[in-house]
């Protein structure tokens, strides 16, 4: 009989250490601590002085009554400080929620609700949105730390100061270091990242520790990354918490480029100038790059590794991304899952291949990441896997440990998202013969336009407000520079006119600018025998307007 089970087998302090992202700062720190871990325009801070910075920060959130398990939401750009906001915030044992900038204002008062966010860290650039949502929160007792940049390259980079005290004074009150302080079990909640779904209103996914642990490493092994990368973050940093990657510039000791306007030549000018070896984008971006003018452009001396998600990218913009000089790997994923789960890893027998057919391979999502446990093309009725001949289409199921611990709040939407003991993603895909998946639609109609999801249920509650409209459904209509934008279909009433024009200027006083209809098409709408609408017949018809 073996004795596998006796008590001095069991964990101790010894040999179980709860796995966080935390304990990459205080690796960095110590290793590399005069390595330059961020650089910001005339700004730039060693690892040595992220760690003092995230330290300080977390000692003064407890100065504002923070305590273990409170909510702690950030509103700004891709700046220093919502780097160290990564670090600063789980130190002090608060949970992060870094929120949409570009949000309206109402949707922002409902995740500060939602949320019971106990501080707010907002960035002046925003403070006319951030002024009106917090007008509108009904959670009075939130303090306000206001981020002044002054290296903001807009107008709006006075605005209006909403707090009681700016970023930097809350770091002096702040004094002394953490040792990065450790979670007293991994499972507990590092981040609350609101997404939309299919009812409007966005749902908190909560993250762990652990999965964000998880995640860090796993994308240094699916994406090959060395040690002390230069990495230019594009991605923003209030979605998925940047893909996790401030997290997984800790754990290898590379350097931060933040840039806080993402135009092709902010772009250019950060890879050229500070020798860039990778950073993230959304497809939309790299359309941005491609078609840049000669004046935007600078040449590169060191290759670059891209790593994009979003609405799957045309293989027109990959094969010319590959001409700039940028190895892309196309990735898929979900708020849900901490962002990437699913690479096109690059097989050497494609190397042959021509380029155009490269690009078609590289435009599919691909294959589980190493930390990814199981991803698979179920039949949404039988939920058996779909055979892989490429054609028969079924839905991708996950289970991995960086799958959300569930939805804030919501036990009936967590059960439904895990039913059959996986998460349901909602994408459909075919699984090709060598077993990299490729999707084909949505069951749920979000539009992902830019990388930002879009509720079509939100927009269409939009239009609906619109007096002449009697039934209205909005689909995504592929968008070379931005992947895919709301196309709205409009049936009036009897006897009511309105223009495209007048509907779109009607949304835009009700919706965040990205998610207004680029495009407004009137006509009886098909439905079935039930008057239900038939979507995938608009679908196609939006792909050929």
């Amino acid at each position: 009989m073996t004795e596998f089970g006796s008590p001095h087998l069991a964990r101790s302090d010894a040999n179980h250490v709860p796995l966080s992202p935390l304990s990459f700062l205080a690796r960095s720190r110590d290793i590399f601590g005069g390595r330059e871990a961020i650089v910001y325009g005339s700004r730039t801070y060693t690892w040595r002085e992220v760690h003092a910075r995230a330290s300080r920060l977390a000692r003064g959130l407890r100065t504002l009554g923070v305590r273990s398990g409170d909510v702690v939401s950030v509103i700004a750009a891709n700046t220093p400080e919502m780097v160290e906001a990564h670090f600063g915030v789980p130190m002090s044992g608060a949970v992060l929620n870094t929120t949409n900038a570009r949000l309206d204002a109402g949707t922002i008062a409902y995740i500060l609700d939602h949320a019971e966010t106990r501080v707010l860290i907002t960035d002046t650039h925003f403070s006319a949105a951030v002024k009106e949502a917090l007008a509108r929160t009904n959670h009075r007792d939130m303090a306000v730390v206001d981020i002044v940049d002054a290296q903001a390259d807009t107008p709006e980079n006075n605005g209006e100061r909403l707090g009681a005290i700016d970023y930097e004074s809350l770091l002096e009150v702040g004094t002394g270091d953490l040792d990065g302080e450790l979670p007293a079990d991994e499972w507990d909640e590092i981040a609350l990242n609101y997404t939309s779904g299919t009812s409007g209103r966005p749902k908190g996914v909560v993250y762990h520790h652990r999965g964000s642990y998880l995640m860090a490493l796993g994308t240094i092994a699916g994406w090959g990354l060395p040690h002390h990368p230069c990495y230019l973050y594009t991605v923003p940093m209030f979605h998925c918490n940047g893909w996790g990657h401030a997290w997984t510039m800790a754990a290898c000791a590379g350097t931060i480029v933040c840039i806080r306007t993402i135009t092709a030549k902010a772009i250019f000018d950060a890879l050229a100038d500070n020798g860039v070896t990778h950073f993230g984008a959304a497809p939309v971006v790299l359309g941005m790059l491609v078609n840049a003018s000669a004046d935007e452009r600078r040449p590169l001396e060191q290759p670059v590794k891209v790593m994009t998600a979003g609405a799957p990218p045309a293989a027109a913009i990959l094969e010319k991304t590959k001409r700039l000089g940028f190895d892309v790997l196309q990735v898929y994923g979900l708020t849900e899952t901490y962002g990437h789960v699913v690479e096109c890893i690059w097989q050497t027998e494609w190397d042959a291949l021509p380029a155009a057919e490269q690009a078609i391979i590289k435009a599919r999502q691909g294959v589980r990441f190493p930390m990814v446990e199981d991803v698979s093309v179920v039949d949404v009725d039988t939920r058996r896997p779909v055979p892989a001949n490429g054609r028969s289409e079924g839905e991708i199921t996950i289970r991995a440990n960086t799958v959300m611990k569930g939805y804030f709040r919501d036990p009936e939407a967590t059960a439904a998202a895990f039913a059959g003991g996986a998460f349901r993603s909602g994408d459909i895909a075919v699984v090709h013969p060598n077993g990299y998946i490729e999707i084909k639609d949505r069951l749920k109609d979000v539009i992902i336009s830019g990388g930002e999801n879009i509720s079509s249920v939100e927009v269409e509650s939009a239009i609906y407000r619109h007096p002449a409209v009697a039934v209205v459904a909005v689909v995504a209509r592929p968008d070379e520079k931005w992947g895919e934008t709301p196309c709205a279909f409009v049936e009036l009433k009897p006897d009511e006119h309105a223009s495209a024009e007048e509907i779109i200027d009607h949304c835009r006083t009700r919706l965040a600018g990205f998610k207004v209809p680029k495009r407004v098409e009137f006509g009886e709408l098909p439905k079935t025998a039930t008057g239900k609408i038939q979507k995938f017949l608009l679908r196609e018809k939006a792909k050929n307007l």
